[in-house]
């Protein structure tokens, strides 16, 4: 999730051009975006599981956080940690502290510890029926944390009990009230919802929640509904990044006909499903479907950027991003971006069927097209060489 250079604001282009009559207040539409921000000690406590896992992704930032508290623990939660981390990953659900997040969010509150230990009284009741008619229902990753739930309990008590709630006060409180003044000071000014209607087509509730977290990184979290986890410091255009992001999937229904004629094509390409086989697992995006959402997220939550003023250079960003593995969101950006897309908008999934029926997803348009957004020649797309 790395935040790069940005480009020069086209909502800015019309003033500094001259070409346009100021906008009295008065005529501007109401803005469509409610932005609600806020701290989680319940969230931190989850997401500090991360750190204390040992694991140099997270005690990169972390580690002189968890040499100050660890020593606190019992020896039987600092053993227990570890051992979830092994078991989520060995049970198919993946990185610990996110999934753990996700799950939890689905629970009345999970603004404290104690709502934590409240929801694994009773996971059934408390979190289940939530989690089940959401979107994000997974009956693998149900069952692993109902099975779970005690040994979780005890690590939420070991926590509670070494002093969690005054340690994340202590490292934590002046970054999450800066944070908290710059986001709700910041974020108004950005009518995200907006523009994300405008360009896919689709209908989003205004409400955004930003939950600010002290050892959420590296890590942004979407969780249930339109609500995102992120680092504390983050700076406004980041948090807009994000969300720009995070609110698009999936772009399109990924079982639906226009996806389904998209996945066709990029079947036969030579370039596309290389990428999916060879990269590096760890970005994840393992499969074609996969990286078909995420690299449609990516080139619409790109135009999203611009026009709110907060993008970075496309080039740049998908080089540098993930081992450049977004070759795909490239091309359909620039496909995008041909059709002045970010101007005109329209329902992206009537838009991706059209491309695929008029031919542009053929592997000589396609790969051209992300040439030339990638500022590389159309051989060396993928994997980066020094060269390229």
């Amino acid at each position: 999730m790395n935040r790069r250079s940005l480009l020069l604001s086209a909502l800015a282009a019309p003033v500094a051009a001259g070409l346009a009559l100021p906008v009295l207040a008065q005529d501007r539409p109401p803005p469509r975006t409610v932005w609600r921000v806020q701290g989680s000690e319940g969230q931190d406590a989850i997401a500090f599981l991360g750190p204390l896992s040992g694991r140099e992704l997270y005690t990169r930032y972390y580690a002189a956080d968890v040499a100050l508290f660890a020593p606190k623990l019992t020896e039987a939660v600092r053993e227990a940690v570890p051992a979830l981390w092994a078991s989520a990953e060995e049970g198919g659900v993946g990185l610990l502290s996110p999934n753990l997040a996700l799950i939890f969010s689905h629970a009345a509150s999970d603004a404290t510890i104690d709502d934590l230990l409240t929801a694994l009284g009773d996971p059934e009741a408390r979190i289940g029926p939530a989690f089940r008619s959401g979107a994000y229902w997974n009956e693998n990753d149900w069952g692993w944390f109902v099975r779970e739930a005690p040994r979780l309990r005890i690590v939420f008590e070991g926590l509670k009990a070494a002093g969690f709630p005054a340690f994340l006060q202590e490292r934590g409180a002046a970054a999450l009230a800066e944070g908290l003044q710059r986001q709700r000071g910041g974020l108004p000014a950005y009518d995200i919802i907006r523009i994300e209607e405008k360009l896919t087509g689709r209908t989003f509730e205004p409400e955004i929640d930003i939950t600010l977290l002290q050892f959420v990184k590296p890590h942004g979290i979407k969780v249930r509904g339109q609500r995102f986890l992120q680092a504390a410091d983050y700076d406004v255009a980041t948090t807009v990044r994000i969300a720009a992001h995070e609110l698009l999937h999936p772009p399109v229904p990924m079982d639906g006909p226009a996806a389904l004629a998209a996945l066709a094509v990029l079947g036969q390409d030579p370039l596309i499903p290389r990428i999916v086989a060879e990269h590096d697992p760890r970005w994840g995006y393992t499969t074609l479907p996969g990286i078909l959402n995420e690299d449609l997220c990516q080139a619409l939550d790109q135009m999203v950027s611009e026009a709110m003023g907060v993008a970075r250079n496309p080039a740049d960003r998908w080089r540098l991003s993930d081992d450049g593995i977004h070759v795909l969101a490239a091309g359909l950006y620039g496909l995008l971006r041909q059709d002045r897309w970010g101007r005109e908008g329209g329902s992206i999934e009537t838009w991706l069927a059209d491309a695929v029926r008029r031919g542009r997803l053929a592997p000589a348009n396609l790969h051209a097209v992300a040439a030339d957004v990638l500022e590389r020649s159309v051989d060396r797309l993928w994997p980066l060489t020094p060269e390229s």
